[in-house]
């Protein structure tokens, strides 16, 4: 007989937004019984930004999907740790290289560790790959895709005609805008770097073409090649690197392996803008994780930062924050009524929600008709509602702290929440739409309407003689 999750496996593919080609399509993978995902992480010159963390949780949760999924996943995600920001951060603090790399990696692994973020399975470091990186430039050179010109060895970009496929862009209109150096020694403007020198006061390493240290597209390359090998199955990271780190990383990575297929899919998550700008260092408006903690349990900034869609832009302000605060205290106050502790299989619905292009924000709607089904579940069924709401909520990383605990950390903050007030006839309106709801017998309306005055900072107190409301920050009358 099949079990309740064979079902689920068994029920549809996982279907993801592929960047290559356009369109949604079925998960393709090497290995019937294995799947392979790389993912661009952070160059480790400073701590970890919201931005930083998107990327982190999105494929967290894929990573969570893939594993329920299809049991076997290789997910490597790798740190940057030669690079001309790391140098500089070094000249000004007048550390060395390693311990700035060391001090930035271990507080990033804290501050993922405090959003749930699950560690991959593979954390490669570019420094640990110089000789990879040395034999792919040497691939690359042989099979006359790769040049020495004065002390750089380039990647000769016309000996890829598939170039600018990811991107989208032709050629001649890649320069604009792109991060891409004009030397009079390149062959084509768009050449970019494998190999450059390093002066004495650099990091470098010795090579075929005197001690120098990899260009940057060239270590994501290399470090695949060495873990993965073969054609990848999925390759992730943040919209802003499809073009020219991407771009770059299929044409090396496939004319090293004679023009290879180099990965299946790319998936790429959108922008974090803060309060509706960019976040800049001029603006001061960068946030960063740790920062962030200090005011939030890092649960809710992860459910902040999941609760839209990877590929749409995010925008971060205060509301969005205590929106997450107040949908989790809802949440963990289900499962403190009853006994959560019971196994039980993610609910189907919820999971046929992140096969759809890992549609998140569809799951948490699911998450609260799971968490209403649990509030007016009988005594007999409670708690394997609960059980369920829990399972469920555990593939986006949520609702595994004690509830107690969780509970008493967010009512600790909950008055920060900002409150945009509704008129009193508004909330009037809502209150009397919730009352109808209630005497309809439709609770899932009567309790998103609830959720919205709650959102909005009303408290409401039911009684015989009727619901009775108060602003978050008066005195109930």
């Amino acid at each position: 007989m099949m079990s309740i999750g064979a079902v689920q496996k068994a029920a549809s593919p996982i279907v993801l937004y592929n960047t290559l080609t356009r369109t949604r399509e079925p998960l393709k993978t090497e290995r019937p019984d294995q799947v392979t995902m790389y993912v661009c992480g952070p160059t480790v010159y400073n701590f970890a930004h919201i931005g930083n963390a998107r990327p982190a949780l999105v494929f967290d949760v894929l990573a969570r999907l893939l594993r329920h999924d299809h049991g076997q996943l290789i997910y490597a995600r790798n740190f940057t740790d030669v690079d001309d920001r790391i140098n500089a951060a070094a000249a000004a603090t007048g550390l060395p290289i390693s311990a700035i790399t060391t001090r930035y990696i271990e507080a990033y692994h804290e501050d993922m560790q405090a959003l749930g973020v699950l560690p991959p399975d593979l954390e490669p470091r570019v420094t640990d790959h110089i000789p990879d990186i040395i034999a792919l430039i040497e691939a690359l050179i042989v099979r006359g895709h790769a040049y020495v010109a004065q002390h750089d060895v380039l990647f000769d970009v016309a000996s890829w005609p598939a170039y600018g496929q990811l991107s989208g862009r032709r050629p001649e209109d890649m320069l604009a805008g792109a991060r891409v150096e004009v030397a009079p020694y390149k062959r084509n403007p768009l050449d970019f770097v494998l190999w450059k020198p390093s002066m004495a006061d650099r990091p470098g390493w010795s090579s075929p073409w005197g001690r120098g240290r990899p260009g940057w597209h060239v270590e994501c390359s290399a470090m695949i090649g060495r873990h993965i090998g073969g054609t990848l199955d999925i390759h992730g990271g943040g919209q802003d690197l499809i073009f020219p780190h991407h771009e770059n990383e299929i044409a090396q990575g496939s004319c090293a392996r004679d023009g290879a297929l180099y990965c299946h899919t790319w998936v790429h998550n959108s922008f974090v803008t803060v309060d509706g700008q960019k976040m800049s260092k001029s603006l001061g408006n960068v946030l960063l994780v740790r920062d962030l903690l200090v005011h939030a349990p890092g649960e809710a900034i992860r459910l902040a930062l999941l609760a839209t869609h990877y590929r749409k832009p995010l925008d971060w302000n205060d509301r969005r924050l205590g929106q997450a605060r107040q949908t989790l205290l809802r949440w963990y106050r289900v499962l403190a009524r009853v006994d959560a502790k019971q196994d039980a299989e993610p609910d189907a619905r919820l999971i046929e929600a992140l096969r759809d292009d890992l549609n998140v924000p569809q799951a948490m709607v699911r998450l609260h008709e799971l968490a209403i089904a649990a509030t007016h579940a009988d005594a007999a069924e409670a708690p394997r509602a609960a059980a369920r709401l829990r399972a469920s909520a555990a593939m986006l990383g949520l609702l595994q702290a004690p509830p107690s605990s969780m509970m008493a950390t967010l009512q600790e903050t909950v008055h920060t929440l900002p409150s945009n007030r509704l008129s009193a006839e508004r909330i009037a309106e809502l209150v009397a739409l919730r009352d109808q709801a209630r005497r309809d017998g439709d609770y899932v309306r009567a309790d998103a309407l609830r959720a919205e005055l709650e959102a909005a900072g009303v408290v409401l107190k039911d009684s015989a003689e009727g619901t009775r409301w108060h602003h978050r920050d008066e005195v109930a009358s």
